[in-house]
């Protein structure tokens, strides 16, 4: 697993100044999670899950990189 970003403490502490409903739906789906599946299934459902969100950071990337390579072969060369 990676680590968690570095936050500088102002955000951490204007975060922490700002009330949300997000935390404690967040923790009551985890603690339903515990309940519901072994940790052999949790880990996997959460790999799983980093699957997926590393695949399609990946099709992100391959968008880009095919949006630059279009502009670039769109270009004359100068040099000729």
């Amino acid at each position: 697993m990676q680590a968690a970003p570095v936050r500088p403490i102002t955000e951490v502490m204007a975060a922490a100044s700002r009330p949300t409903a997000l935390p404690s739906v967040s923790h009551a789906l985890r603690a339903m999670e515990s309940l519901l599946l072994s940790s052999g299934q949790r880990r996997a459902r959460r790999n799983a899950w980093t699957a997926v969100l590393e695949d399609r950071r990946r099709a992100q990337d391959r968008v880009e990189a095919q949006h630059v390579l279009e502009a670039v072969s769109g270009r004359t060369s100068r040099a000729t």
